[in-house]
């Protein structure tokens, strides 16, 4: 398995408990398709440097996993479809 880091930033403009289910769901993700997630640390509230779908603040998520490339494109194509992620952000960790 290889490992990425994954960022995504979740509307702030919605009730706690959604935008904890919204970052639940994208570890589900990982998790279904036999992948571990490692690290996973919420970064909290932050403005944004400009506006993203109308909205100027947004909670910010990472987490470090060990997937298969099946698992990280499902992730892609769901963080895509979620009307509540605003960006995220997919890297691939060098072996080391």
């Amino acid at each position: 398995m290889k490992k990425y880091e994954v960022m995504f930033i979740v509307k702030s403009a919605q009730e706690s408990e959604e935008i904890k289910k919204t970052a639940e769901t994208m570890k589900k993700i990982i998790t279904d398709n036999k992948g571990r997630v490692t690290e996973f640390n919420e970064l909290g509230e932050k403005k944004l440097a400009y506006p993203i779908k109308k909205e100027i603040s947004g909670y910010y998520y990472v987490m470090n996993i060990e997937a298969e490339n099946s698992a990280i494109s499902e992730l892609n194509r769901k963080a895509l479809i979620n009307e509540n992620i605003l960006r995220h952000l997919i890297i691939r960790l060098d072996e080391e």
